[in-house]
């Protein structure tokens, strides 16, 4: 998983990045940057095949906006960034996740098309996304999952990795070589599934790990 919260991945658009909060921290502060507080997981990696098959099924294309919430060394929004030409805006509470996510950024040829944010990812302003990436845990995503449900505009595509979000059921679930990708997208506010999805975030089911 990754750290300050979360591991996901995603893509972002043609569009402008809306600006960073006040606190927010760039690649280029990482080094000076303080943490925010812990991170809520470990940081691990996502494979690069697992990558490829969260972008697929989130249907990422050019004009995509893309927030990774947990955004590690920037795997996710980099590889969507390069296959897609999509924006992305990765987030992370580590300052030293961020560094290194710059650093892959500039290698990757991406820098101008991307960003790496020193957040807290629950506090962090991801109304303009389109595509949201996460590997957290049941019990974070579900502790997300008010905020993704007021910041979100409907149709925006959620791929989570690993974990589910409790009694909301996925769209579609994948079994990357026995790793599981879930899909989702936000549904309109009085349809049954945005009845199930408010359920869910009341924490009324779902593993809390």
């Amino acid at each position: 998983k990754q750290s300050t919260g979360i591991q996901s991945t995603s893509t972002q658009g043609q569009t402008a990045s809306p600006a960073p909060s006040p606190n927010a921290t760039t690649v280029s502060d990482a080094q000076t940057a303080k943490k925010l507080r812990e991170p809520d997981v470990i940081y691990v990696p996502t494979p690069p095949e697992v990558v490829d098959a969260m972008l697929k099924v989130a249907n990422v294309r050019r004009g995509d906006v893309h927030y990774d919430l947990g955004s590690g060394d920037g795997r996710i929004v980099i590889t969507a960034a390069q296959k897609f030409s999509t924006r992305g805006t990765g987030i992370d509470i580590n300052p030293e996740r961020i560094k290194e996510a710059n650093a892959n950024a500039q290698k990757a040829g991406v820098s101008d098309r991307v960003r790496f944010l020193n957040e807290d990812l629950f506090e962090a302003n991801i109304s303009d996304a389109t595509v949201v990436t996460l590997y957290l845990l049941n019990s974070l995503n579900l502790r997300l999952l008010p905020k993704l449900l007021k910041d979100l505009k409907p149709g925006t595509r959620i791929v989570s990795h690993a974990f589910d979000m409790g009694s909301w059921k996925p769209e579609q679930t994948l079994n990357i070589d026995g790793r599981s990708v879930f899909f989702w997208t936000i549904p309109e506010k009085g349809t049954p599934a945005y009845d199930a999805a408010l359920a869910a975030a009341s924490g009324n089911s779902g593993t809390q790990n």
